[in-house]
């Protein structure tokens, strides 16, 4: 298996994809909106804030799982994920 490098993916590219990829299951979906307290009629109002594309992917970064199946399913490094995390808002040392 080889590993692939991080590539340069713009970080509300790889949010936004990150939002859809969560959005399309539905128990994905419920946990994240569990988890972040945010309803479902929410997502789109909040979208844009500074923040919140930061914590789609902080969401992605603490549960491995997820991540390695997204990062799978995008065809990108999971490295990737926390390279653009760090470039967005509210970005915290523990994903350095």
């Amino acid at each position: 298996m080889s590993i692939r490098k991080p590539s340069p993916i713009d970080p509300e590219t790889t949010a936004v994809a990150a939002l859809g990829w969560i959005a399309a299951d539905g128990a994905r979906l419920e946990r994240f909106l569990t988890l972040t307290g945010v309803d479902a009629a929410q997502i789109r109002q909040i979208a844009g804030e500074p923040g919140f594309l930061g914590a789609v992917l902080d969401h992605l970064l603490f549960d491995e799982a997820n991540l390695q199946a997204f990062a799978a399913d995008q065809g990108i490094d999971p490295a990737t994920v926390a390279a653009a995390r760090r470039r967005l808002p509210g970005a915290a040392d523990i994903h350095s």
